[in-house]
């Protein structure tokens, strides 16, 4: 059902996760796939700018697959995932540590993004480019790294918007509620417990920076325990897909999936 920290966006049906990544979250980023079921396609804005990751195999996998690439510098190819989001493969070998380098998030006014996510969210700035526009970010040397970017307007969710997770001791998350409101920065859901049938209770805060990007942060200790790896999990995917067939149920309706 619909999630009280609305996990799965705006919407408050039926939905799936997924998390999908090269390694355990410990030391790799993850992404956390939606389905909404019964939404059949979404509107894309200009916040989203892609994934960029370091893997000559999923170049050459697209390759072999027919997959369209375009190489945008060298060595450095854009494809898009089904949906149309963007990806950019750059063709070397792929890094023992994670190989997904950064997400790139599109912001308004360049200046304003970096004093957020610096100086409130306590980021270090690795990269700054006056000339593209462009900053790079992160928490530490060995994680994925966040790029922001100015698209020259403002920026537009569109309807399939996600949010970017971090997790953090479970006891820095009232400190973080706290500098919010004494900033007055907007706090989309306050600080809550999350109950998993089964599994931890975790512990959320989540915001919204100048742009409206949702960040989300999570308390560790639950979280490691949440997210262990299922040995099973690929198995339990394909067997949920194999009994999902909301494709053959909507074509003997005579229905169309909606559009968001």
């Amino acid at each position: 059902e619909g999630c009280k920290a609305s996990c799965n966006g705006p919407y408050d049906g039926k939905w799936s996760k997924t998390m999908v990544g090269y390694g355990p979250e410990d030391n790799h980023f993850v992404a956390e796939l939606t389905y909404n079921y019964g939404i059949g396609e979404y509107r894309l804005g200009n916040d989203f700018l892609g994934i960029t990751l370091v893997s000559s195999q999923a170049v050459s996998n697209a390759k072999k697959m027919g997959w369209p690439l375009k190489e945008v510098t060298a060595g450095v190819f854009e494809t898009e995932a089904p949906g149309g989001y963007k990806f950019y493969l750059e063709d070397k070998e792929q890094l023992k540590q994670d190989p997904v380098l950064k997400v790139t998030l599109g912001v308004s006014d360049l200046h304003k993004s970096v004093s957020y996510w610096s100086d409130l969210l306590g980021m270090k700035i690795y990269e700054k480019d006056e000339e593209k526009q462009r900053v790079l970010l992160g928490y530490a040397d060995n994680q994925c790294k966040l790029e922001l970017k100015t698209v020259g307007g403002a920026v537009d969710h569109g309807t399939a918007f996600g949010r970017i997770a971090f997790s953090c001791a479970k006891e820095e998350l009232p400190n973080i509620e706290a500098l919010m409101k004494k900033e007055n920065q907007k706090i989309l859901t306050p600080l809550v417990s999350l109950d998993t049938p089964g599994k931890a209770t975790v512990q959320v805060i989540i915001l919204a920076d100048p742009d409206g990007h949702e960040i989300c942060f999570v308390g560790d200790e639950a979280f490691r325990d949440l997210s262990k790896v299922d040995p099973n999990g690929d198995k339990l995917l394909d067997d949920a897909m194999e009994a999902d067939k909301s494709d053959s149920w909507f074509a003997a309706q005579k229905k169309k999936k909606a559009s968001a």
